[in-house]
């Protein structure tokens, strides 16, 4: 068996990095891409390597010559590299083709060990590596027929986003027989290319030749063996956070990048917090059928969003404002309060970082729970000179929450002592004590105040929508805020969701119901997990602490290596004592027990 690589092309969309380089020479955490790939190919013992050059080719050879592949190594130049595509590059290699059995590969991509090994071990002799559509593939798809037959390649043309539950996408890696090469490939890639010339792609060849009665090539799918293709520099951004080497920079990039885990393959996040449960495909679908309305017009201006909101919340229009997210209206609010901040700690450290670290006082509860009530905080509080209180209820990240009659003695002990507060109830609906919200004129309008600010985002499930309100009976200070805002601080998906949100309320409440029937299950369940400790939540998370000695970081390099789950270390939150503590999101009931499964797992491990 020999390879055949296709190298030939300039990687325009790369830019400056292959200003004067091939595209295969873009490194990788520092290896090029050609570079892991000879490597890994030198492990098989193949024949030979066949490489088709063409831009930058001479300086392309000359650095695989200084890799010291010991497999042999032949280049076929490809001279019109800028006026072809790929399907001119393989008819180049043609010959080669039916000299033996055939790996060939894109020179593009990078994929672990096992994407390769995975073929080759499959006895059958022709076949197509793919995997399942995920939104963050481009490029040739197909559809698979009974005993991975494949029925259809898609071509752009026809690709039809509807479908994309049938879709499996190409690897761009192929095993093919020698067989299949002089028999079905290469005479049908010679009256391709003469029909419709040398600028077309090889694999729609490989589309014409599945519209034969026999299939004559299959598939191979893939189960979770990591590989990418790189097209772009954000392309390259996501291989470097998911091919590093060193597992604690992998943990690292992961975490820094705050969302987007839709391009990283078979990742389950259990770091952010949303409602799983809503909103309804019903729902979902009514969006979408407005699609193409509410991404080619503008939305509304602040007035009008102002107005939906009081709407669905039942507050005065001049209460209350729409935010491009919570930490929208946190920032804008932040720079008006006055004077020291009262905190409550470990919690929700984006109020905090809106002001100088001298300016913040900070109480820590000294019990393992991290519990709190009215009485502990006015206690605290009292004589601290603090102007402002921000309070997270249920809290974030110990979960502790506040019932409503303990909140409005906190308002009343406020008010009487001329200190500003905000409540974040964010997470108030996932509670147990139903009617719990403070969004209610009359409690606004005795307490001017009180500053009432909750995430859309996280309550109704829709964080891509980036939705955020703020409430007060000061409505000075929600008019200056507005002002200070920009006009279209939504867009109109976020606009239209809480225009048709009143009409599933009902779904909302069913959906709440779900989920407190899941926490208390996942609850349950963790507890008679060794090695950790559950601290009672009423919100969509659970902190847990870690009794066997395994600190924070450890468990969650481990989780992310060796299972792809994502959890919150809250050892950057925390008073840096011996304790170590994560925190955990409430998902679906299959995910939680995937996350269950790989506790019990890495905590099994020890230290």
């Amino acid at each position: 068996m020999q390879a055949i690589i296709l190298a030939a092309g300039m990687g325009r969309r790369l830019k400056e990095l292959t200003q004067n380089n091939t595209k295969c020479m873009v490194k990788v955490n520092n290896v090029t891409l050609i570079d892991r790939m000879l490597h890994q190919i030198e492990k098989l013992h193949l024949s030979r390597i066949v490489i088709v050059v063409g831009y930058e080719g001479e300086k392309l050879i000359d650095y695989i010559g200084s890799l010291c592949i010991q497999t042999p190594i032949v280049y076929v130049n490809n001279p019109i590299y800028d006026k072809t595509n790929n399907i001119y590059s393989l008819s180049l290699a043609k010959s080669f083709l039916c000299k033996e059995d055939t790996l060939l590969f894109e020179s593009d991509l990078i994929v672990e060990d096992s994407v390769i090994k995975t073929l080759l071990d499959d006895p059958r002799e022709t076949l197509a590596l793919v995997d399942k559509y995920e939104s963050w593939m481009d490029g040739t798809c197909v559809k698979l027929g009974p005993d991975d037959g494949i029925e259809a390649f898609v071509s752009k043309k026809n690709f039809k986003f509807e479908e994309i539950g049938q879709y499996y996408k190409t690897v761009n890696i192929y095993k093919f027989s020698r067989y299949f090469s002089e028999t079905y490939y290469v005479p049908f890639l010679e009256a391709y290319s003469k029909a419709l010339g040398n600028n077309e792609y090889y694999e729609q060849v490989l589309r014409v030749i599945t519209m034969l009665d026999k299939p004559v090539i299959e598939a191979k799918r893939l189960n979770g063996e990591k590989w990418y293709e790189i097209d772009d520099i954000q392309d390259l951004d996501i291989a470097e956070s998911i091919f590093t080497p060193d597992e604690d920079v992998r943990v690292s990039l992961l975490q820094g990048r705050y969302g987007g885990y839709w391009r990283y393959p078979n990742l389950i996040d259990f770091c952010y917090l949303v409602n799983p449960y809503f909103p309804p495909q019903k729902m979902m679908d009514e969006i979408q059928a407005s699609f193409a309305d509410l991404l080619t017009q503008y939305p509304s201006g602040m007035k009008v969003n102002s107005l939906l909101a009081s709407k669905n919340f039942g507050i005065r229009q001049e209460y209350i404002l729409v935010g491009n997210g919570a930490a929208e209206l946190i920032k804008g609010l932040m720079d008006i309060l006055p004077g020291k901040f009262g905190v409550v700690r470990p919690t929700f450290e984006e109020y905090a970082h809106r002001r100088a670290g001298e300016d913040i006082i900070a109480y820590w509860p000294q019990n393992r729970d991290f519990s709190y009530g009215y009485e502990d905080l006015a206690e605290f509080f009292q004589n601290k000179e603090i102007k402002t209180l921000v309070i997270i209820n249920p809290d974030n990240p110990s979960g502790n929450y506040m019932e409503k009659k303990e909140l409005l003695k906190l308002i009343g002990w406020t008010k009487h002592e001329g200190i500003k507060l905000v409540i974040d109830e964010s997470f108030s609906d996932f509670a147990d004590e139903k009617d719990n919200s403070l969004l209610d004129d009359g409690i606004l309008e005795k307490n001017e105040h009180l500053y009432i600010m909750k995430s859309i985002s996280k309550s109704y499930g829709v964080p891509g929508l980036r939705l955020g309100v703020l409430a007060s009976g000061d409505a000075e200070t929600i008019g200056r805020l507005k002002k200070d805002v920009a006009i279209w601080n939504i867009n109109s998906f976020a606009e239209f969701f809480m225009q048709i949100e009143e009409k599933y309320k009902k779904d909302y409440e069913d959906a709440l119901e779900l989920f407190r029937k899941e926490r208390k299950r996942f609850a349950a369940v963790l507890e008679s997990v060794e090695g950790i400790r559950i601290i009672p939540s009423q919100a969509n998370f659970i902190m847990a602490e870690i009794t066997n000695g395994i600190s924070a970081e450890e468990l969650t390099r481990r989780l992310i290596v060796n299972d792809s789950i994502l959890i919150k270390n809250l050892y950057p939150k925390m008073d840096h004592g011996e304790r170590q503590y994560i925190r955990l999101a409430v998902r679906t009931a299959e995910e939680n027990d995937k996350l269950i499964a790989a506790l019990k797992n890495n905590l099994l491990k020890g230290e």
